[in-house]
C-alpha cells in the first residue's frame, strides 16, 4: 500500500469529517526522506494528535514500519489544520 493513501487511511478513521482531510506528498532536499502533510479541520486536530501527541506518534510508527519493508525511507509526518 502506497504510504500516503495509509497515512489518509488512518487519519480517516480518526476523525468526524473525513471529507475535509487532504494527505499530501511533498518532496524534501534529503534523498531518503519522505515528508508527509496532513490537514484536518480544526475540530479533528486534537483527535488526531491525541493526548500528549501520542496518537501522532502511533501514526507515524505505523507509517514508519510500513516504510521499512517497501522503500526503506524516514518518514516524516506534519500534521495541521485549516
Amino acid at each position: 500500500m502506497d504510504l500516503v493513501a495509509l497515512t489518509e487511511k488512518i487519519v480517516k478513521s480518526i476523525v468526524l469529517d473525513t471529507d475535509a482531510v487532504s494527505v499530501k506528498e511533498f518532496e524534501t532536499e534529503e534523498e531518503n526522506v519522505m515528508l508527509i502533510q496532513v490537514i484536518v479541520k480544526e475540530d479533528d486536530i486534537g483527535r488526531v494528535i491525541g493526548k500528549n501527541g501520542r496518537t501522532a506518534n502511533a501514526i507515524r510508527t505505523l507509517v514508519q514500519a510500513s516504510s521499512a519493508l517497501k522503500e526503506n525511507k524516514y518518514i516524516k509526518i506534519d500534521i495541521d489544520k485549516f
